[in-house]
């Protein structure tokens, strides 16, 4: 069963962070959904924050494990909101599983395929050697030369743990899974399928995840799609501007 985070009365609203996230990513912001009348379910996903790890990560057994969650909670229809692989991920459970869905938003990722782009990133974790490196400035300095940017190595420092209080840090994602299965990271959603829900992409105006180009297949998958822009943000959106993020968001799954 996966971890999750649940707090508030009202609609389910179930929330998937992306690839190397986790729940507590989206902390302040399930917050501020309960405050808005919402049951949050921030979710880790299969081989993220503090759900099981597994040989196998493949959309189709992300699909499932929602499927089992929600049914272990007895939660009927819900709302989602998935941002990347979790969007992804909640393409995939949409067209498998609409009469468990009510609303569906989908941050910042396509229905297409996408190529392996986390190459930098991997080798960033890769580098880390929890045997040598024991506090987290060392991590952070084996992290560097594979990836400057601080705000992504920040980032992937809060999947950082004690393993073993005071001796031994580890990552919380299973690293040697998302290695050996990061082909199915990018995996499009088949031809054929279409979910007839509602549904909200929101991009952010400086990515480049989901292009003008894009619109006409997001249609043929999802034909009452609404397509939205948020300003001064690139893929984490939700981060880099939560205010309009979180009122564009509470617009569409209020009406």
């Amino acid at each position: 069963m996966l971890h999750s985070v649940i707090q508030g009365e009202g609609k389910p609203l179930l929330i998937i962070h992306g690839f190397l996230g986790m729940s507590d990513n989206w902390k302040t912001l399930a917050g501020q959904y309960v405050a808005a009348g919402f049951q949050t379910h921030a979710i880790d996903m299969r081989n993220h924050g503090k759900s099981f790890h597994s040989d196998e990560f493949t959309y189709e057994a992300m699909v499932n494990d929602l499927e089992e969650y929600i049914n272990h909670y007895n939660l009927g229809k819900v709302d989602v909101i998935g941002h990347s692989m979790g969007g992804k991920a909640a393409m995939f459970f949409a067209v498998k599983h609409p009469n468990l869905l009510d609303k569906l938003v989908v941050a910042d990722i396509g229905p297409k395929y996408y190529k392996p782009h986390h190459q930098d990133v991997l080798a960033a974790l890769n580098a880390v050697d929890f045997s040598a490196h024991t506090d987290r400035a060392a991590v952070e300095a084996a992290m560097e030369p594979s990836l400057p940017d601080l705000g992504t190595r920040q980032f992937l420092l809060k999947s950082v743990y004690w393993v073993e209080p005071g001796k031994q840090l580890g990552f919380r994602f299973n690293l040697e899974s998302l290695n050996k299965n990061i082909e199915n990271i990018g995996e499009a959603l088949p031809d054929g399928v279409t979910y007839n829900g509602e549904t909200l992409f929101l991009r952010g105006d400086k990515s480049s995840y989901i292009k003008d180009e894009d619109f006409a297949q997001i249609k043929v998958y999802f034909p009452k799609a609404e397509i939205k822009e948020i300003k001064n943000s690139g893929h984490w959106l939700h981060a880099e501007n939560p205010k309009d993020f979180l009122a564009e968001t509470l617009e569409f799954l209020k009406a």
